[in-house]
Protein backbone atom coordinates (compact mmCIF):
# COMPACT_ATOMS: atom_id res chain seq x y z
CA UNK A 1 0.00 0.00 0.00
CA UNK A 2 1.06 3.52 -0.66
CA UNK A 3 2.67 6.15 1.43
CA UNK A 4 2.55 9.62 1.52
CA UNK A 5 5.95 10.08 3.18
CA UNK A 6 7.63 6.93 1.22
CA UNK A 7 11.09 7.89 0.27
CA UNK A 8 11.65 10.51 3.16
CA UNK A 9 14.65 9.34 5.54
CA UNK A 10 14.95 10.90 9.02
CA UNK A 11 17.33 10.56 11.75
CA UNK A 12 15.80 10.62 15.32
CA UNK A 13 18.63 11.60 17.79
CA UNK A 14 15.92 12.86 20.61
CA UNK A 15 14.57 10.93 23.52
CA UNK A 16 11.30 10.21 25.82
CA UNK A 17 8.29 12.07 24.24
CA UNK A 18 8.06 15.54 22.03
CA UNK A 19 10.36 14.33 19.28
CA UNK A 20 9.79 10.55 19.03
CA UNK A 21 6.21 11.35 18.82
CA UNK A 22 7.21 13.54 16.14
CA UNK A 23 8.96 11.09 14.32
CA UNK A 24 6.54 8.73 14.89
CA UNK A 25 3.91 10.01 13.01
CA UNK A 26 6.82 10.56 10.25
CA UNK A 27 7.16 6.79 10.25
CA UNK A 28 3.71 5.62 10.47
CA UNK A 29 3.23 8.03 7.01
CA UNK A 30 5.61 5.92 5.59
CA UNK A 31 9.42 7.85 6.34
CA UNK A 32 11.99 5.72 7.35
CA UNK A 33 13.13 6.47 10.57
CA UNK A 34 16.38 5.62 12.01
CA UNK A 35 16.67 6.46 15.93
CA UNK A 36 20.14 6.84 17.06
CA UNK A 37 19.88 5.82 20.93
CA UNK A 38 23.06 6.89 23.54
CA UNK A 39 25.07 4.64 24.27
CA UNK A 40 24.89 2.42 26.15
CA UNK A 41 21.44 2.46 27.71
CA UNK A 42 19.36 3.89 25.06
CA UNK A 43 16.76 6.90 24.88
CA UNK A 44 15.28 7.54 29.05
CA UNK A 45 12.14 6.17 28.42
CA UNK A 46 13.40 2.53 28.44
CA UNK A 47 14.09 2.26 32.33
CA UNK A 48 10.32 3.66 32.55
CA UNK A 49 7.90 1.00 33.28
CA UNK A 50 5.32 -0.85 33.17
CA UNK A 51 7.54 -3.46 31.82
CA UNK A 52 6.62 -6.53 29.82
CA UNK A 53 9.49 -9.04 29.66
CA UNK A 54 11.60 -6.07 30.41
CA UNK A 55 10.71 -3.78 27.36
CA UNK A 56 9.15 -0.74 28.54
CA UNK A 57 5.69 0.14 27.31
CA UNK A 58 6.40 3.60 27.24
CA UNK A 59 9.34 3.15 24.86
CA UNK A 60 6.94 0.93 22.84
CA UNK A 61 4.28 3.39 22.25
CA UNK A 62 6.07 6.25 20.41
CA UNK A 63 8.98 4.45 18.80
CA UNK A 64 6.75 2.08 16.29
CA UNK A 65 7.84 1.90 12.70
CA UNK A 66 11.46 3.01 13.71
CA UNK A 67 14.71 1.16 13.05
CA UNK A 68 17.10 1.29 16.44
CA UNK A 69 20.54 1.92 16.48
CA UNK A 70 22.44 2.41 19.48
CA UNK A 71 25.83 4.95 18.55
CA UNK A 72 28.49 6.19 21.24
CA UNK A 73 28.60 9.68 19.50
CA UNK A 74 31.67 10.35 22.21
CA UNK A 75 33.34 8.05 19.83
CA UNK A 76 35.57 9.06 17.34
CA UNK A 77 34.50 6.08 15.55
CA UNK A 78 30.91 6.71 15.97
CA UNK A 79 30.50 10.22 15.24
CA UNK A 80 32.56 9.43 11.90
CA UNK A 81 29.46 6.37 11.55
CA UNK A 82 27.31 9.19 12.21
CA UNK A 83 28.48 12.02 9.71
CA UNK A 84 28.50 9.54 7.17
CA UNK A 85 24.87 8.44 7.84
CA UNK A 86 24.16 12.39 7.40
CA UNK A 87 24.86 12.63 4.14
CA UNK A 88 22.14 10.33 2.68
CA UNK A 89 19.13 12.21 5.04
CA UNK A 90 16.65 14.27 4.72
CA UNK A 91 15.21 15.33 8.04
CA UNK A 92 17.15 15.60 11.56
CA UNK A 93 15.15 15.87 14.65
CA UNK A 94 17.54 16.34 18.48
CA UNK A 95 16.22 17.53 21.77
CA UNK A 96 19.68 18.28 23.52
CA UNK A 97 19.74 21.35 25.17
CA UNK A 98 21.01 24.43 23.60
CA UNK A 99 24.85 23.98 22.96
CA UNK A 100 25.33 20.10 23.56
CA UNK A 101 25.01 19.69 20.07
CA UNK A 102 28.46 21.89 19.25
CA UNK A 103 30.09 20.03 21.58
CA UNK A 104 29.48 16.55 20.09
CA UNK A 105 30.60 18.41 17.06
CA UNK A 106 26.74 17.31 15.29
CA UNK A 107 25.46 20.86 15.45
CA UNK A 108 23.20 22.18 12.50
CA UNK A 109 26.12 24.48 11.01
CA UNK A 110 28.56 21.25 11.11
CA UNK A 111 26.44 19.14 9.33
CA UNK A 112 25.10 21.40 6.57
CA UNK A 113 28.59 21.28 5.39
CA UNK A 114 28.27 17.81 5.05
CA UNK A 115 24.81 17.61 3.77
CA UNK A 116 23.41 21.55 2.59
CA UNK A 117 19.71 19.85 2.14
CA UNK A 118 19.84 18.89 5.58
CA UNK A 119 16.07 19.70 7.37
CA UNK A 120 17.58 20.24 11.18
CA UNK A 121 14.88 20.66 13.64
CA UNK A 122 15.99 21.14 17.86
CA UNK A 123 12.93 20.29 20.32
CA UNK A 124 14.00 21.93 23.94
CA UNK A 125 12.12 23.28 26.54
CA UNK A 126 12.52 26.88 26.04
CA UNK A 127 14.13 27.07 22.31
CA UNK A 128 17.69 27.66 21.50
CA UNK A 129 17.82 31.42 22.21
CA UNK A 130 16.52 33.70 24.96
CA UNK A 131 17.44 34.31 29.07
CA UNK A 132 15.77 30.88 29.60
CA UNK A 133 17.28 29.02 27.05
CA UNK A 134 19.81 27.28 29.01
CA UNK A 135 17.11 25.84 31.45
CA UNK A 136 16.24 22.43 31.99
CA UNK A 137 12.47 22.33 30.58
CA UNK A 138 10.12 19.55 31.33
CA UNK A 139 6.41 19.80 30.08
CA UNK A 140 5.19 20.70 33.30
CA UNK A 141 7.52 23.62 33.36
CA UNK A 142 6.26 24.87 30.28
CA UNK A 143 2.54 24.05 31.06
CA UNK A 144 3.42 26.63 34.03
CA UNK A 145 5.32 29.06 32.06
CA UNK A 146 3.04 29.25 28.98
CA UNK A 147 -0.09 30.35 31.56
CA UNK A 148 -1.94 26.60 30.98
CA UNK A 149 -1.50 25.63 34.37
CA UNK A 150 -2.78 28.87 35.82
CA UNK A 151 -6.01 28.66 33.84
CA UNK A 152 -6.64 24.87 34.50
CA UNK A 153 -8.57 23.48 37.80
CA UNK A 154 -11.57 24.93 39.78
CA UNK A 155 -12.12 28.04 40.37
CA UNK A 156 -11.07 27.70 43.78
CA UNK A 157 -8.35 25.44 43.90
CA UNK A 158 -4.55 25.21 43.07
CA UNK A 159 -3.46 25.27 39.60
CA UNK A 160 -3.58 22.08 37.73
CA UNK A 161 -1.71 20.75 34.76
CA UNK A 162 -3.13 18.80 32.30
CA UNK A 163 -4.06 15.34 32.89
CA UNK A 164 -1.56 14.20 30.10
CA UNK A 165 1.98 15.77 28.78
CA UNK A 166 0.45 18.69 26.50
CA UNK A 167 3.26 20.29 25.91
CA UNK A 168 4.86 17.79 24.52
CA UNK A 169 2.68 16.97 21.89
CA UNK A 170 2.55 20.37 21.11
CA UNK A 171 6.12 20.49 20.51
CA UNK A 172 5.67 17.08 18.62
CA UNK A 173 3.12 18.72 16.41
CA UNK A 174 4.68 21.99 15.68
CA UNK A 175 7.69 20.37 14.50
CA UNK A 176 5.95 17.64 12.43
CA UNK A 177 3.99 20.76 10.76
CA UNK A 178 7.59 22.67 10.78
CA UNK A 179 9.27 19.74 9.20
CA UNK A 180 6.64 19.03 6.40
CA UNK A 181 6.92 22.53 5.52
CA UNK A 182 10.26 22.82 5.29
CA UNK A 183 10.27 19.29 3.39
CA UNK A 184 8.34 21.25 0.54
CA UNK A 185 10.39 24.23 0.95
CA UNK A 186 13.34 21.75 -0.06
CA UNK A 187 11.44 19.60 -2.92
CA UNK A 188 10.95 23.08 -4.70
CA UNK A 189 14.25 25.18 -4.13
CA UNK A 190 16.34 22.55 -2.60
CA UNK A 191 17.40 23.79 0.13
CA UNK A 192 17.63 22.34 3.56
CA UNK A 193 17.39 24.93 7.10
CA UNK A 194 17.08 24.83 11.01
CA UNK A 195 14.02 24.48 13.00
CA UNK A 196 14.16 25.54 16.32
CA UNK A 197 11.17 24.47 18.18
CA UNK A 198 10.36 25.07 22.11
CA UNK A 199 7.74 23.55 24.45
CA UNK A 200 6.29 26.68 25.83
CA UNK A 201 5.77 28.57 22.37
CA UNK A 202 4.32 25.51 20.80
CA UNK A 203 1.84 25.18 23.88
CA UNK A 204 1.37 29.37 23.90
CA UNK A 205 0.20 29.37 20.48
CA UNK A 206 -2.45 27.64 21.37
CA UNK A 207 -4.52 29.90 23.90
CA UNK A 208 -6.09 31.46 20.71
CA UNK A 209 -9.24 32.41 22.76
CA UNK A 210 -7.61 33.61 26.00
CA UNK A 211 -5.28 35.17 24.21
CA UNK A 212 -8.09 37.38 22.50
CA UNK A 213 -9.49 38.09 25.78
CA UNK A 214 -6.41 39.36 27.04
CA UNK A 215 -4.84 41.41 24.11
CA UNK A 216 -8.77 42.42 23.51
CA UNK A 217 -9.81 43.14 26.72
CA UNK A 218 -7.39 43.00 29.08
CA UNK A 219 -9.13 39.70 30.53
CA UNK A 220 -7.00 36.82 32.16
CA UNK A 221 -8.24 33.53 31.61
CA UNK A 222 -8.60 32.23 35.39
CA UNK A 223 -9.43 28.84 36.35
CA UNK A 224 -12.91 28.02 35.20
CA UNK A 225 -13.26 24.05 36.02
CA UNK A 226 -15.16 22.62 33.20
CA UNK A 227 -16.78 25.90 32.04
CA UNK A 228 -16.18 27.99 28.75
CA UNK A 229 -14.97 31.69 29.49
CA UNK A 230 -17.74 32.83 27.10
CA UNK A 231 -20.01 30.16 26.17
CA UNK A 232 -22.74 28.99 28.51
CA UNK A 233 -23.72 25.97 29.25
CA UNK A 234 -20.70 24.51 28.23
CA UNK A 235 -19.56 22.33 30.80
CA UNK A 236 -19.98 19.42 33.24
CA UNK A 237 -22.98 18.90 35.54
CA UNK A 238 -23.77 16.42 37.78
CA UNK A 239 -26.29 14.25 37.44
CA UNK A 240 -28.10 11.74 39.71
CA UNK A 241 -25.21 9.15 39.43
CA UNK A 242 -22.13 10.86 37.31
CA UNK A 243 -21.34 13.73 35.46
CA UNK A 244 -22.19 14.79 31.82
CA UNK A 245 -20.92 17.45 29.58
CA UNK A 246 -23.73 19.64 27.82
CA UNK A 247 -22.67 22.07 25.04
CA UNK A 248 -25.81 23.88 24.44
CA UNK A 249 -23.72 27.47 23.75
CA UNK A 250 -25.72 29.28 20.85
CA UNK A 251 -29.14 30.68 22.02
CA UNK A 252 -30.82 27.93 19.54
CA UNK A 253 -29.83 25.30 21.42
CA UNK A 254 -30.45 27.01 24.48
CA UNK A 255 -33.86 26.88 23.64
CA UNK A 256 -34.44 23.69 23.02
CA UNK A 257 -32.40 22.90 25.61
CA UNK A 258 -34.57 24.76 28.23
CA UNK A 259 -37.60 23.30 26.42
CA UNK A 260 -37.53 20.08 25.82
CA UNK A 261 -34.70 18.69 27.60
CA UNK A 262 -35.43 20.10 31.20
CA UNK A 263 -38.84 21.59 30.63
CA UNK A 264 -38.38 24.78 31.85
CA UNK A 265 -39.40 26.87 29.34
CA UNK A 266 -39.70 29.30 32.49
CA UNK A 267 -35.78 29.84 32.12
CA UNK A 268 -36.34 31.74 28.66
CA UNK A 269 -37.94 34.61 30.56
CA UNK A 270 -35.46 34.73 33.10
CA UNK A 271 -33.04 37.48 32.90
CA UNK A 272 -30.22 35.96 33.90
CA UNK A 273 -30.20 33.71 30.77
CA UNK A 274 -31.55 35.75 27.82
CA UNK A 275 -28.43 35.82 25.99
CA UNK A 276 -25.27 33.51 26.16
CA UNK A 277 -23.02 36.83 27.22
CA UNK A 278 -26.26 37.12 29.95
CA UNK A 279 -25.61 33.05 30.80
CA UNK A 280 -22.27 33.32 30.74
CA UNK A 281 -21.90 36.35 33.22
CA UNK A 282 -23.79 34.25 35.77
CA UNK A 283 -22.63 30.51 35.18
CA UNK A 284 -22.78 29.99 38.40
CA UNK A 285 -26.66 30.31 39.70
CA UNK A 286 -27.23 28.71 35.68
CA UNK A 287 -25.07 25.65 37.14
CA UNK A 288 -27.07 25.61 40.19
CA UNK A 289 -30.81 25.51 38.16
CA UNK A 290 -29.60 23.19 35.37
CA UNK A 291 -28.02 20.67 38.36
CA UNK A 292 -30.96 20.34 40.22
CA UNK A 293 -33.52 19.38 37.16
CA UNK A 294 -30.19 16.81 36.06
CA UNK A 295 -29.73 15.51 39.88
CA UNK A 296 -33.80 13.91 39.38
CA UNK A 297 -32.40 11.57 37.08
CA UNK A 298 -29.40 9.05 36.20
CA UNK A 299 -26.49 10.20 32.80
CA UNK A 300 -27.82 7.47 30.85
CA UNK A 301 -31.23 9.00 30.85
CA UNK A 302 -30.10 13.28 30.00
CA UNK A 303 -27.36 11.54 27.16
CA UNK A 304 -30.17 9.73 25.65
CA UNK A 305 -32.62 12.61 25.93
CA UNK A 306 -30.19 15.15 24.89
CA UNK A 307 -28.85 13.13 21.41
CA UNK A 308 -32.77 12.89 20.61
CA UNK A 309 -32.73 16.75 20.64
CA UNK A 310 -29.97 17.26 19.08
CA UNK A 311 -27.81 18.94 21.92
CA UNK A 312 -24.21 18.28 21.83
CA UNK A 313 -23.60 16.07 24.88
CA UNK A 314 -20.93 13.24 26.16
CA UNK A 315 -20.03 11.16 29.16
CA UNK A 316 -16.87 11.76 31.47
CA UNK A 317 -14.88 8.84 30.61
CA UNK A 318 -12.09 6.81 32.43
CA UNK A 319 -9.86 5.99 30.34
CA UNK A 320 -10.47 2.49 30.37
CA UNK A 321 -14.19 3.56 28.83
CA UNK A 322 -12.44 5.01 26.31
CA UNK A 323 -10.65 2.59 24.49
CA UNK A 324 -13.20 0.49 24.99
CA UNK A 325 -16.06 2.26 23.50
CA UNK A 326 -17.56 1.03 20.06
CA UNK A 327 -17.03 4.68 18.34
CA UNK A 328 -13.24 4.22 19.50
CA UNK A 329 -12.88 0.73 18.24
CA UNK A 330 -14.80 1.45 14.75
CA UNK A 331 -12.28 4.19 14.11
CA UNK A 332 -9.40 2.07 14.59
CA UNK A 333 -8.17 3.74 17.54
CA UNK A 334 -6.63 0.61 19.15
CA UNK A 335 -4.29 -1.35 16.93
CA UNK A 336 -3.08 -5.18 18.04
CA UNK A 337 0.07 -6.56 17.03
CA UNK A 338 2.92 -8.84 17.89
CA UNK A 339 6.37 -7.90 19.57
CA UNK A 340 9.28 -10.23 19.45
CA UNK A 341 9.95 -9.58 23.24
CA UNK A 342 7.12 -8.51 25.14
CA UNK A 343 4.50 -10.90 23.03
CA UNK A 344 1.26 -9.13 22.42
CA UNK A 345 0.43 -5.49 22.44
CA UNK A 346 -1.96 -2.81 22.25
CA UNK A 347 -1.34 0.59 21.04
CA UNK A 348 -3.08 3.90 20.20
CA UNK A 349 -4.39 4.25 16.52
CA UNK A 350 -3.83 6.64 13.64
CA UNK A 351 -6.51 9.93 14.45
CA UNK A 352 -6.47 10.85 10.47
CA UNK A 353 -7.72 8.47 7.88
CA UNK A 354 -6.09 9.04 4.64
CA UNK A 355 -8.09 7.76 1.39
CA UNK A 356 -5.01 6.54 -0.55
CA UNK A 357 -1.60 6.75 1.73
CA UNK A 358 -3.16 6.04 5.26
CA UNK A 359 -0.45 5.69 8.14
CA UNK A 360 0.42 2.01 8.97
CA UNK A 361 1.78 -0.02 11.91
CA UNK A 362 4.39 -1.68 9.95
CA UNK A 363 6.90 -2.44 12.25
CA UNK A 364 7.42 -2.78 16.27
CA UNK A 365 9.65 -0.58 18.51
CA UNK A 366 13.20 -1.51 17.71
CA UNK A 367 14.81 -3.37 20.70
CA UNK A 368 18.06 -1.21 21.90
CA UNK A 369 20.29 -1.56 18.53
CA UNK A 370 18.14 -3.81 17.31
CA UNK A 371 19.33 -2.58 13.63
CA UNK A 372 22.88 -1.68 14.25
CA UNK A 373 24.58 -4.20 11.34
CA UNK A 374 21.34 -3.48 8.82
CA UNK A 375 22.23 0.76 8.96
CA UNK A 376 25.63 -0.35 9.36
CA UNK A 377 25.76 -2.27 6.49
CA UNK A 378 23.80 -0.17 4.03
CA UNK A 379 26.75 2.40 4.73
CA UNK A 380 28.80 0.10 3.23
CA UNK A 381 30.73 -0.80 6.50
CA UNK A 382 32.42 -4.22 6.62
CA UNK A 383 31.61 -7.47 8.90
CA UNK A 384 35.52 -7.05 10.45
CA UNK A 385 35.04 -2.88 11.09
CA UNK A 386 31.64 -3.92 13.15
CA UNK A 387 33.52 -6.15 15.14
CA UNK A 388 36.27 -3.32 15.72
CA UNK A 389 33.24 -0.76 16.41
CA UNK A 390 31.44 -3.32 19.22
CA UNK A 391 35.24 -3.42 21.05
CA UNK A 392 35.50 0.26 20.89
CA UNK A 393 32.18 0.57 22.70
CA UNK A 394 31.00 3.05 19.68
CA UNK A 395 27.87 0.68 18.99
CA UNK A 396 25.83 -1.65 21.62
CA UNK A 397 22.87 -3.46 21.55
CA UNK A 398 20.99 -5.66 23.68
Amino acid sequence: MKQALAGLKVVDLSQVLAGPYCTMVLADMGAEVIKIEKYPNGDDTRTMGPFINEESHMYMMVNRNKKGVCLNLKTTEGLALFKELIQSVDVLVENYRPGVTKKLGIDYDTLKEINPELIYCSISGYGQTGPYSQKGGYDIMAQGLSGLMHMTGEADGRPVKVGFAVNDIAAAQTALQSILMAYIYKLRSGEGQYIDVSLVESGLTWTVWEAAAYFGKGELPDRTGTAHRVSAPYQGFKTQDDYILIGAGNQKLWEIFATKVVTRPDWLDDPRFATNYLRAQNVKALEAAIESELIQHKATHWLQLLDEHGIPSSPIYSYDQTLNDPHILERGMVLAYEHPVAGPMRTLGFPAKFSQTPGQLTNVAPTLGQHNEEILKSLHVTDERIKQLKEAKAIHSK
